[in-house]
């Protein structure tokens, strides 16, 4: 995954959270967030308990975010694939446990349809000597099947809104929410399929390697076999080689005839 798409995820993610976002350089975001996104990624409790307290709305914090491949400017923070920001940012979507449903915004006179796709974007851990994560964004047209990659990324530049324009009207949906999340699943584990295990061979031999010691270091021990079994459990918790898939968010968006042929063609 191009780090492009993780900051164009970041975009996505505080513009729909109501947060005021700007761009001042490449690679770069300034977050003004909302009271609810301070409380969530700023740790700052007593601040607003005092401000409750006084009847007071409070100000929230703003972030100034690199998303570049490294660290450059230490004024600003780096946030990157397992960075503990990020990990705050999924663990706040995790807890909503709900889908988003959109609309594309219109200012026309005559009526027109829109289209149901779901989108679902999600985490790929690998785990294993050495971990891994990625973020999958899938778009998937829930009329016809058609798939495509990186949909938050192309929704960026839909405007978008929580209620129907005016003149405009939804088409039923031929695939299921649950059909279409099975479609991209198996969709993932085909690509998943196709990619070099050489990681997870390196992992396994690791992990035996290590067990092989622990055995030898508790050969003579009779007396702490419950000590080695837990050893052996987190050993496996380590190194064992496996992938995990998780959703991170998902939603229907209602999009144009004329929005969808930019997107497909």
């Amino acid at each position: 995954m191009k780090i492009d798409n993780l900051h164009s995820f970041l975009h996505q993610f505080f513009s729909i959270s109501g947060c005021k976002v700007s761009e001042p350089e490449a690679n770069e975001l300034v977050v003004q967030l909302t009271k609810e996104l301070d409380i969530t990624l700023m740790n700052r409790p007593f601040y607003w308990h005092y401000m409750d307290k006084i009847g007071q709305q409070g100000t929230p914090m703003s972030l100034q975010l690199s998303t570049g491949g490294s660290q450059i400017d230490p004024k600003k923070e780096w946030i990157h694939y397992g960075s503990p920001r990020l990990h705050q940012i999924f663990q706040y979507i995790q807890s909503q446990a709900e889908i988003t449903l959109l609309y594309e915004a219109l200012n026309i006179k005559e009526k027109t349809a829109l289209f149901p796709w779901l989108v679902a974007n999600l985490k790929i851990e690998y785990i294993g000597k050495q971990k891994k994560e990625e973020i999958h964004s899938i778009g998937l047209h829930l009329i016809n099947g058609t798939m495509i990659n990186h949909m938050m990324t192309i929704l960026e530049n839909v405007d978008l809104k929580e209620i129907v324009s005016d003149y405009s009207y939804t088409i039923t949906p031929i695939i299921t929410p649950s059909s279409g999340f099975q479609r991209i699943f198996n969709y993932l584990e085909q690509e998943l399929a196709k990619k070099d295990y050489s990681w997870a061979s390196q992992a396994m031999k690791a992990l035996e390697e290590e067990l092989n010691l622990l055995e030898h270091f508790f050969s003579d021990q009779e007396n702490d076999r419950e000590l080695y079994d837990n050893e052996v459990v987190r050993l496996k918790e380590r190194l064992e080689p496996r992938i995990k898939m998780n959703i991170i968010n998902a939603g229907i968006f209602y999009l144009s005839e004329q929005t969808m042929s930019k997107i497909l063609y």
